[in-house]
């Protein structure tokens, strides 16, 4: 490794570890060494980070006894934890937990733990504006992580509490993407009314993570978010149809019909994006596009991601 403090990266295979094991691997004059926490080191992904010169580590996030390996020696490491695999709260918050004991077993100096909003310190259980859901829960895969912040704080970790947005990969891997409805046109059905949605490129979002690790210690025990730009659905629709050479409709879908589409955590993102909506300058006030651009100067906006990417989009 050269004598570089390693970054341990959980999930380097996936959306959010992927674009910061890239971001340090580009970094070849960087301060920072790779290593590749996965549960398969012979996948694809995982391969390819090696053949790159990255260290990869076997680990699984529902066996503690994994992680104190994974991260023995590292000066930090960036924790991620995916709800949308099992739908299970309790897993992810045990696996969280597993994380962060062995963070601070081994000692690591910075700690990013990807997190996110618990809603419910802004509506209590029985709030009617949208349903519980679990029994437990307003939007359970935000709820759940936000749930498990004080675990860090109670363990003296030394942690940046990181709050991601709203992919616009989503537009080619979640079926967001406009569709074409039965006259023909393209509508791009997004449940946000008027409000804006923060956004961002999902590479940018590891380099965003890279950024604060570079910065060092000042963002220790610090709360912040991320985005490439806040758009409404217009805006949005717009610069799609831009890109795609023809018009694109926007539909502010109601928040209950997004609920009611009957998809797996239809019910838990529809009240999602509610609480985006509700709560719209909480919830675009911790994500500071200029702040974003502080860590990464390459930032890109919706219309810059559009340009790359928009031949990804399937159209529906």
């Amino acid at each position: 490794m050269d004598n570089k403090k390693i970054i341990a990266v959980v999930g380097a295979t996936g959306i959010q570890g992927g674009g910061l094991a890239r971001a340090i691997l580009d970094d070849a004059s960087g301060a920072f060494a790779l290593r590749a926490i996965t549960r398969n080191p012979s996948s694809e992904a995982a391969v390819a980070l090696a053949e790159r010169g990255a260290e990869v580590v076997q680990a699984d996030l529902d066996d503690a006894k994994t992680l104190d390996a994974a991260l023995d020696g590292a000066f930090g490491t960036f924790l991620v934890t995916n709800y949308w695999e099992h739908f299970s709260v309790e897993r992810e918050q045990d696996q969280a937990r597993n994380l962060a004991d062995a963070a601070a077993r081994t000692g690591v100096e910075h700690v990013i733990w990807s997190t996110l909003e618990d809603t419910r310190k802004w509506m209590s259980l029985d709030d009617d504006r949208m349903p519980t859901l679990k029994e437990k829960y307003k939007v359970p895969h935000l709820d759940g992580k936000g749930e498990v912040d004080p675990h860090f704080i109670e363990l003296g970790i030394p942690t940046t509490f990181f709050h991601t947005c709203f992919y616009w990969e989503n537009l080619i891997y979640s079926g967001l993407g406009p569709q074409r409805g039965e006259d023909g046109r393209l509508v791009f059905n997004l449940p946000m009314q008027d409000k804006k949605l923060p956004g961002i490129a999902a590479e940018d979002i590891g380099r965003c993570a890279y950024g604060i690790f570079r910065q060092g210690s000042e963002w220790i025990g610090q709360r912040l978010g991320v985005s490439g730009e806040h758009l409404t659905g217009a805006e949005m629709a717009a610069a799609l149809a831009d890109a795609l050479g023809e018009e694109v409709l926007y539909n502010p879908v109601p928040f209950e019909v997004f609920r009611g589409l009957g998809f797996p955590g239809a019910d838990d993102l529809g009240n999602m994006f509610q609480f985006k909506a509700d709560f719209t300058e909480d919830y675009r006030g911790l994500r500071d596009v200029e702040r974003a651009r502080s860590l990464e100067p390459r930032l890109r906006t919706f219309r810059e991601w559009l340009e790359e990417n928009v031949s990804r989009i399937p159209i529906g």
